[in-house]
């Protein structure tokens, strides 16, 4: 597997993720960088990191981790799409929720890499230089986050709550998407 295939595996596997930095740049009522690199680096650092972790998982558990990853993932973007469709109905249009805490953020980033551990997994079975592979995975999810941040923010000025609706319905059916391309194998 060479550095083109890796990339486009990184960038399939940032898709995620630049959908929720969307959703969370939907959430600032100004650009603040610093907020938004934290995100980037959260997401960046996942999708990086989980694919290590398959790799050494292999063919041991392949089984296991490919009857529950989908589901992990829907229920952790269900309950954060469901959690900003509610919050979308709120009165007060000025709240706003750039909150960038580890409990945030840590179920965020984990339910947009789930997917980056199955490719790990994969990692295994052809002779990729791991190192090289989730570097740049972590850099491409990094980058494309930071946009996802900066348009989601760009567009979030606009249409308030309407982005925040639209975001959670986006994260649900990033789960349902997830959890059907899973289970129609």
């Amino acid at each position: 597997m060479g550095i083109l295939e890796i990339g486009f595996i990184g960038i399939g596997l940032a898709m995620d993720a630049f959908a929720v930095s969307i959703c969370k740049g939907l959430s600032m009522s100004k650009i603040n960088w610093k907020k938004a690199v934290i995100i980037a680096t959260y997401f960046g650092f996942f999708q990086a990191f989980m694919p290590v972790i398959g790799y050494f998982l292999g063919t041991t558990f392949q089984s296991l981790v490919d009857r529950i990853d989908h589901w992990i993932a829907f229920i952790l973007l269900a309950i954060i799409g469901g959690n900003m469709i509610y919050e979308s109905f709120d009165d007060e249009n000025e709240k706003r929720n750039d909150n960038v805490d580890f409990k945030t953020m840590i179920f965020l980033a984990i339910a947009t890499s789930i997917d980056a551990l199955a490719v790990g997994v994969t990692f295994a079975f052809f002779k990729v230089n791991v190192v090289l592979s989730v570097l740049f995975i972590g850099i491409i999810t990094f980058l494309i986050s930071l946009l996802g941040v900066k348009l989601g923010n760009k567009f979030g000025d606009k249409f308030q709550n309407k982005a925040e609706l639209l975001g959670g319905v986006i994260l649900i059916l990033i789960g349902l998407k997830i959890l059907l391309e899973h289970t129609i194998r």
